[in-house]
């Protein structure tokens, strides 16, 4: 008997620092960084008020005060310069640019786990700086998000009516589904584990994955959107596209791009010709 109590106790041990070990794989790496030296263009680095008093480190490039402006907002444990690739095409097309670190990322300040929420409401904080500071006398504001930058865009869209187009690259429709299948991948089940974590974030984090979805908010935004995708993308698959298409419904153009990941859709011919065309008609 004492034999089966003793596996038993090994078991839960193992259950629980495995629990421990996934609980804290949601805490994303922080890249610090400098400002790129010989660059095409004027950076003005500038700190932005977010929630919870809490400032975002950005990169502003005036171009017209007349003109609209573009705000990038990059993916899970990224930070400003994984946009670089895109200021340096958007930075001659008549745009004013932004591009941020989100809270816990790069050089903006630290502010717990990371989530899709918080992701959406710094791109938020950067539309009120920039209207509050007199930076820009338009009021149309453009999204490009990576991964779930391209998530938050969505849900940053549908709360928030200065948003009037959007591309995302690598966007999720859930997080949770997501979230189930990367599990998976390292062969980890879903009960009791995942669903464990599930509840830890419902209950510590106060955040419900299902009532955050950008699949559930996308329908209420008033944006049009260019959703992106790789057809092999195996980080966020392409039916996670595929179910943000379906709820969008006519307020979205759903480009899948045979042979591309969910890092790479840029190298696609004819995408920078498609998404300036995007933001220009």
């Amino acid at each position: 008997m004492w034999f089966i109590y003793f596996l038993l106790a090994v078991l839960i041990l193992g259950l629980t620092v495995l629990f421990f070990l996934m609980v804290k794989s949601f805490h994303n790496p922080v890249v610090r960084h400098e400002t790129p030296k010989n660059l095409p263009f004027k950076i003005q680095e500038v700190w932005i008020p977010t929630k919870k008093n809490k400032k975002l480190y950005a990169w502003w490039i005036l171009v017209d005060t007349s003109a609209p402006t573009i705000i990038f907002v990059h993916g899970w444990g990224r930070n400003t310069q994984r946009m670089m690739t895109y200021l340096k095409k958007f930075c001659c097309k008549g745009f004013n640019l932004l591009a941020f670190d989100a809270r816990s990322h790069g050089n903006s300040d630290a502010d717990g786990y990371t989530n899709l929420v918080k992701f959406a409401e710094d791109t938020i904080s950067t539309m009120d700086y920039l209207k509050k500071q007199s930076k820009t006398e338009n009021n149309d504001f453009y999204l490009v998000g990576l991964s779930i930058g391209g998530a938050a865009s969505i849900y940053a869209a549908a709360h928030d009516p200065r948003v009037k187009k959007v591309i995302t690259v690598g966007a999720f429709a859930h997080p949770a589904v997501v979230m189930r299948k990367q599990f998976a991948d390292h062969h980890i089940p879903y009960f009791p584990l995942v669903w464990l974590l599930f509840k830890y974030i419902k209950i510590f984090q106060h955040l419900d994955l299902n009532a955050i979805a950008p699949e559930k908010h996308i329908v209420n935004a008033g944006a049009r959107f260019l959703l992106i995708h790789g057809e092999q993308d195996q980080t966020v698959p392409v039916t996670q596209a595929l179910r943000l298409k379906k709820a969008a419904g006519d307020n979205a153009e759903l480009w899948t791009i045979p042979g591309r990941g969910h890092s790479d859709c840029h190298l696609e011919k004819g995408f920078w010709e498609k998404v300036f065309d995007f933001f220009e008609n």
